[in-house]
């Protein structure tokens, strides 16, 4: 979220060429992995549909969602949703990403703490993430320190929501890796392959939070010049 242009910019610039790397390294590995079909030609469907019922989850339904890399678990109507190349797809991307979302699936079903803790966060850091600006920019305008203190306490709680999604998503990668071997969905000559794309996924929840943290210390930054 930028503000004014001035020398605390400078907290920003390495988290935002690192964001554009991952989402450069995110896309490419996708498309990259799109295109190589798994020895066993499991589709994304038939692979979370099959863990799923594996781990008596046979009530949560699996859906095509629009959009590309829209994948996505949730947790609040219990539905899959599943991106049409993942959907139908039997490519190494499409078994990775389709086993991913269903560790979400899973994670939910156990009870994993830092899932329960990222969705009973989110509905505070999703209103500090939307109007913390708001006070921030306030604050300057009005010179009321209080006002730019709120927006920073608003905008800490979506940074801590980052930092909490990091082990959620790393752990669903972990669980999707054991679940693509247990199952037999890929040879062991794949599983490097399939890890490269979770890797990639992965590196972009990594730049969410720099990016997130850096604008952080930089509010702070100019917080303080302001007191």
């Amino acid at each position: 979220m930028p503000m004014f242009f001035d020398s605390s910019f400078i907290y920003l610039i390495p988290a935002i060429i690192f964001a554009m790397y991952a989402q450069s390294k995110v896309k490419s590995t996708f498309a990259k992995f799109l295109k190589v079909r798994t020895q066993k030609g499991y589709t994304g469907y038939q692979v979370a549909r099959t863990i799923l019922n594996n781990n008596r989850l046979d009530n949560i339904k699996i859906e095509i969602t629009p959009g590309k890399m829209s994948d996505h678990y949730d947790p609040r109507s219990r539905v899959l949703r599943l991106s049409n190349d993942v959907y139908h797809g039997s490519s190494i991307a499409a078994v990775s990403v389709a086993a991913h979302e269903v560790g979400h699936a899973v994670q939910h079903s156990v009870g994993y703490a830092p899932l329960g803790i990222r969705n009973a966060i989110f509905p505070i850091a999703k209103f500090g993430s939307s109007f913390a600006m708001f006070f921030v920019f306030g604050g300057f305008i009005l010179q009321a320190v209080n006002l730019i203190d709120i927006g920073i306490y608003l905008y800490m709680a979506a940074v801590i929501f980052q930092v909490v999604t990091l082990p959620v998503e790393f752990n669903a990668s972990s669980r999707a890796m054991d679940m693509l071997e247990a199952n037999g969905f890929i040879v062991k000559a794949e599983y490097s392959k399939a890890k490269q794309v979770l890797n990639a996924a992965a590196l972009t929840y990594v730049a969410a939070m720099a990016t997130s943290l850096a604008q952080l210390f930089r509010l702070i930054a100019l917080r303080n010049r302001r007191a």
